[in-house]
C-alpha cells in the first residue's frame, strides 16, 4: 500500500527517513511528503499551499493509500480525507488529533516575523519529550523550521461528511489509548466523535515516535495498513 507520511511542526520531510526504510522493508511504498515552508525555504506558504501538496501526493499514489498525520498534521491528512473521501483507504493519527472545520491549523504559540519558531522545550515536558535525551534535543531545535504564520494561521475548512467513513486508526505515543477515548467520549475531539470506524494503537514513546521509535511506529503503521 501507498503510505503518505505528513510531518507536523517544525519537520521536514526527511523526519521520516528511518520509518521510510523500514515500511519499504515490509512490503510498502513510503511517501513522505515535502510540506511548503517546511523545508523549501518559502516563509510565505499556506496552509493551502500545504493541503495541495498533500492532495498531489495522494493523487499520484496508485491503488489505496494510507494517509498518516503527525501532530499538527493530523489535520492535514483529515483534510486529505475531506476532500478525497474515495481515495483514501485509511487515515492514521499519530500524537494528535484533526481540527473541526472552521478552527485555526495550529495557532499555537508566538508568531514572529511572519513565522512561528519552535519555542524551545518547555512546553513540551513531561511525556512528550521523555525519550528525547540532551543531544536529542539539541539536534531538534537545531534543525526545527520556523513554521509561516500563512500555516499556522490557516483556517480548516472541511466540506464532505463522507469522511466520516474513512477508517481511523488514532496511535497513541505520549498518552494512551484510554486517554484518547476519553477525550473523544467527552466531546473534545469532534471529527473523531462522528467517525464511524475509529480503532486505538499504543505506542511506547514521546510525542516524536519517527525519531525515537522509528521501527515500532513502522510495524504499527504496517500493521494498520492491513
Amino acid at each position: 500500500m501507498d503510505i503518505l507520511l505528513i510531518g507536523g511542526l517544525w519537520l521536514d520531510a526527511s523526519t521520516w527517513d528511518d520509518v521510510v526504510s523500514e515500511l519499504a522493508a515490509l512490503g510498502h511504498r513510503p511517501v513522505p511528503v515535502a510540506l511548503p515552508g517546511q523545508g523549501d525555504g518559502s516563509g510565505s506558504a499556506t496552509l493551502g499551499d500545504q493541503v495541495a501538496a498533500v492532495l498531489a501526493a495522494l493523487d499520484a499514489a496508485s491503488g489505496e493509500v494510507m494517509v498518516v498525520g503527525h501532530s499538527a498534521a493530523c489535520s492535514l491528512a483529515w483534510l486529505a480525507a475531506d476532500a478525497r473521501p474515495e481515495r483514501v483507504a485509511k487515515v492514521a493519527l499519530v500524537g494528535g488529533f484533526p481540527a473541526s472545520d472552521g478552527a485555526a491549523y495550529a495557532d499555537f504559540f508566538e508568531v514572529t516575523d511572519g513565522v512561528m519558531p519552535f519555542p524551545g522545550w518547555g512546553p513540551f515536558e513531561g511525556a512528550d519529550s521523555a525519550d528525547l535525551d540532551e543531544e536529542a534535543r539539541r539536534a531538534f531545535a537545531a534543525a526545527a523550521i520556523p513554521v509561516p504564520e500563512g500555516v499556522a494561521k490557516g483556517v480548516v475548512r472541511l466540506t464532505d461528511e463522507r469522511r466520516h467513513d474513512v477508517p481511523v486508526v488514532v496511535v497513541c505515543p505520549e498518552f494512551g489509548p484510554a486517554e484518547a477515548k476519553a477525550w473523544i467520549d467527552a466531546g473534545d475531539v469532534p471529527e473523531l466523535a462522528r467517525a464511524r470506524h475509529v480503532t486505538f494503537a499504543d505506542l511506547d514513546s514521546g510525542h516524536w515516535p519517527m525519531l525515537t521509535r522509528p521501527r515500532e511506529l513502522a510495524r504499527l503503521l504496517a500493521d494498520a495498513a492491513v
